[in-house]
């Protein structure tokens, strides 16, 4: 099977054109392995559409299917530029998601794409739309929930899939996320489970977080919890329109100024290509 690795900050996902259908999950899981596989946070299908330039599944490391992926699919649309989906000179690029249809301007280096600006779609403040049990219209805003013994003030948001956001006074890096971040992702509050923010607001344009990822665990960025932060933050009145948000791999550049969509703009790096010898194939 041919493959090519790619990640934007860190967040690394495998990329197939799938030529058959295949049981995807358990792909995803042999391919992800970082000791018996290529290594990666999960794997990324560029796919025909009937609505847009191209398709996009995800699967997670653990081989579930998310509904979208903001590193992803920045490095998804160069992906396809270079792949011939696209024309080679195109501007934008437009791929269906499980979270709806969206719309990435492409950036040029030398001619090679090298970052995107994403339409991110609006946010959710609603719990249903996570889903959360929570029998409120929202915004949740320091919903206290205890876990492993630490207390936590959760605020939610979905941006087409769940984002639970905790904010703290210290550096995220001292924070057990290894430990409390699973905790809080299989918690019965959420029923499909939920992605995990730890962050530190810098100032009025800065903060600092480390993300839990659904199906994925630690991950060095995010682009779709970098979008729930930027889209709580304005919320709640800790920052403004315009949000450099410091994970681990990089940062990223989100703009929301309280309506419509968020945008979230960062680097797609492709890294190799290859050929995935499969576990008995």
């Amino acid at each position: 099977m041919r493959v090519t690795k790619m990640h934007g900050l860190g967040n690394d996902y495998i990329y197939v054109r799938p030529g058959e259908e295949r049981e995807w999950g358990e792909v995803a899981r042999a391919v992800s392995d970082r000791h018996f596989g290529v290594g990666a946070d999960g794997l990324i299908l560029a796919l025909p559409s009937d609505v847009g330039d191209l398709r996009m599944r995800i699967f997670n490391a653990d081989g579930s299917e998310a509904e979208m992926c903001g590193n992803g699919i920045r490095c998804l649309a160069k992906y396809a530029v270079e792949e011939g989906m696209v024309a080679a000179d195109a501007e934008t690029v437009r791929i269906e998601t499980l979270a709806g249809l969206l719309t990435l301007e492409l950036f040029r280096t030398g001619g090679e794409v090298t970052s995107c600006r994403v339409d991110m779609g609006p946010p959710s403040f609603a719990p249903a739309s996570l889903p959360a049990n929570i029998d409120a219209p929202g915004p949740v805003i320091d919903y206290p929930l205890t876990v492993g013994g630490v207390d936590l003030q959760l605020t939610l948001v979905s941006m087409g899939n769940p984002h639970a956001i905790h904010y703290i006074d210290s550096d995220p890096d001292e924070f057990p996320l290894e430990r409390i971040g699973p905790l809080v992702e299989n918690h019965p509050l959420f029923p499909r489970r939920t992605n995990f923010q730890v962050v530190q607001v810098l100032d009025s344009e800065h903060v600092k977080h480390r993300v839990w990822e659904r199906g994925a665990g630690i991950t060095l960025a995010s682009g779709t919890s970098a979008s729930a932060v930027c889209a709580a933050s304005r919320m709640r009145g800790f920052t403004g329109d315009r949000l450099v948000d410091s994970l681990p791999g990089g940062d990223l550049l989100l703009e929301w100024d309280g309506e419509g969509s968020v945008f979230m703009t960062g680097p797609a790096v492709r890294v190799f290509d290859g050929e995935f010898l499969e576990p008995g194939g």
